[in-house]
């Protein structure tokens, strides 16, 4: 039985005509001169058509949860004019060109007679996918990972239909995925994952990763899975054309069947799916099925984190999980991937076996430690992982060093920025000396380049500290504990 929403909502019919109708002539005959008055006309007119884009994305979400196992066929004609233009302006407005060269302000200077075009060329079928333009950023352990740049009407086209996408996938997806999702966060994962160490029976910590997921990701079962719940050709067809439009390096352009372009818009959702159909059904039933005691699973993107009662059931779902991961062309890291005794009760076993203190496991950012509160109870200690603290000191040192002759007012509110950037992440419980270290480092910085500037320096230690309190926030915990923010979110 096909789910076709054009025959099931009315209302939908009624939004796809209007959509044909494309820009009146009213609209297109509007000076573009940047009056008070047109710019309170564009201002009406993307608020009308937020609105038309949110009604129409309800009516999407609300057949995807009413109908779990049937398919979309009619979706192509939601990449209208309103949802380019809403996707538009969702993209960053000062990311990096992709080939085509075009930035977001130059695009926007004739934003509408370009979407309107782009329109046009996606309807009839004749809108190309440019190859995407390969980058390499510095990971914290000193390698480099790619990132695929799209040209800028690429990633209009994909955040469009990943809109629209996600209405339908997020009916689907389980609960313990967080990666790229909206509404949920890394914050989100980790208070999720603190939340059922600390109240399951966890003994055992599957600390599990994916060996360059996004370059291994297969595309032909990708496809096979957006087919299980999008039955609209020329979905399927867009899809198809940005994961064979290839990367261009060094002046060549690379086609492979495999892999997903990771820092594509369209990629995270395309990501998600995969691994829902290949890890968390798979694993959501083994957990239901097989296993003898408690299990928690924490996925975001990639990132894998499961925690057992019994240390058979997770030797067990170790070597089913590697199987599994092969069967989709997929492998586990055989150095990163490992299994730790970790949880309330992990202290006092290694203990009786004579083997030290528990291991600890490094998560988004964090690394888990088995502690103690003042009163003597099982607590989870999370501290900014050491190599990426380091790696961001790196980063700024160098820098600063750029910034050497800056004045001092304006290197200040520099490093205020970092900080500031810094705690909003990092100031969780439990991790306020990390953050006095960071900041401690950081003043230790700031002095050696303001030493530099000069061989007759009067910088002394006395005034180093006054700027650093003038200007250098101290570090406080900003986010609540795990549990509190989890029991809001989750109240069941």
């Amino acid at each position: 039985m096909k789910n076709d929403l054009e025959e099931s909502d009315p209302a939908i019919v009624a939004t796809n005509l209007a959509n044909n109708a494309g820009v009146s002539v009213a609209e297109q005959g509007e000076p573009r001169a940047g009056t008070k008055g047109n710019a309170d006309q564009q201002s009406t007119r993307r608020a009308q058509d937020r609105e038309s884009v949110s009604h129409a994305l309800d009516r999407i979400r609300n057949a995807a949860r009413q109908r779990k196992k049937e398919k979309f066929t009619a979706l192509f004609h939601h990449i209208n004019p309103e949802m380019l233009k809403t996707a538009f302006y969702a993209l960053k407005r000062n990311a990096v060109p992709g080939v085509d060269g075009q930035r977001w302000r130059t695009y926007e200077a004739d934003l509408d007679q370009r979407i309107v075009d782009l329109h046009s060329r996606v309807q009839r079928g004749v809108y190309r996918a440019l190859p995407s333009r390969r980058r390499y950023i510095p990971k914290p352990d000193g390698r480099q990972r790619p990132i695929a740049i799209a040209a800028l009407e690429d990633k209009i086209v994909q955040r469009a239909t990943a809109t629209v996408l996600n209405q339908i996938y997020e009916e689907d997806f389980l609960g313990f995925s967080y990666g790229f999702r909206p509404e949920r966060g890394q914050h989100d994962a980790l208070d999720a994952l603190f939340v059922g160490i600390e109240t399951r029976k966890v003994s055992y910590i599957l600390d599990a990763d994916v060996a360059g997921f996004f370059d291994g990701v297969s595309q032909d079962w990708l496809v096979r899975f957006v087919e299980h719940r999008v039955g609209d050709r020329r979905i399927i067809h867009l899809i198809r054309k940005w994961l064979r439009a290839g990367v261009l390096e060094d002046g060549i352009v690379t086609v492979s069947e495999r892999g997903t372009g990771q820092g594509s818009v369209i990629s995270p959702l395309l990501s998600n799916i995969y691994l829902h159909y290949v890890f968390d059904l798979w694993a959501d039933r083994w957990r239901r099925r097989e296993a003898t005691g408690d299990v928690i699973i924490v996925r975001y993107a990639d990132d894998i984190v499961v925690g057992f009662e019994h240390e058979a059931d997770a030797r067990r779902f170790w070597d089913m999980m590697r199987q599994r991961l092969q069967e989709f062309a997929l492998q586990l890291h055989p150095e990163k991937t490992r299994l730790i005794e970790f949880g309330r009760y992990a202290a006092q076993a290694r203990r009786r076996k004579g083997v030290g203190k528990p291991e600890t496991f490094n998560f988004l950012g964090f690394t888990h430690i088995c502690g103690k509160t003042r009163h003597g109870r099982f607590q989870i200690l999370r501290k900014s992982r050491r190599d990426r603290r380091m790696a961001k000191l790196t980063e700024v040192k160098n820098e600063l060093r750029r910034r050497m002759h800056w004045p001092i007012p304006e290197q200040g509110r520099w490093l205020k920025q970092v900080l500031t950037g810094y705690y909003a992440y990092h100031a969780v419980p439990t991790n306020f000396r990390s953050l006095g270290a960071f900041r401690d480092r950081i003043i230790r910085l700031w002095a050696q380049t303001l030493r530099r500037r000069s061989q007759r320096h009067r910088l002394i230690w006395e005034r180093m500290i006054r700027l650093a309190n003038d200007w250098l926030p101290r570090p406080r915990i900003l986010h609540p504990w795990p549990r509190i923010r989890f029991a809001v979110k989750h109240p069941r």
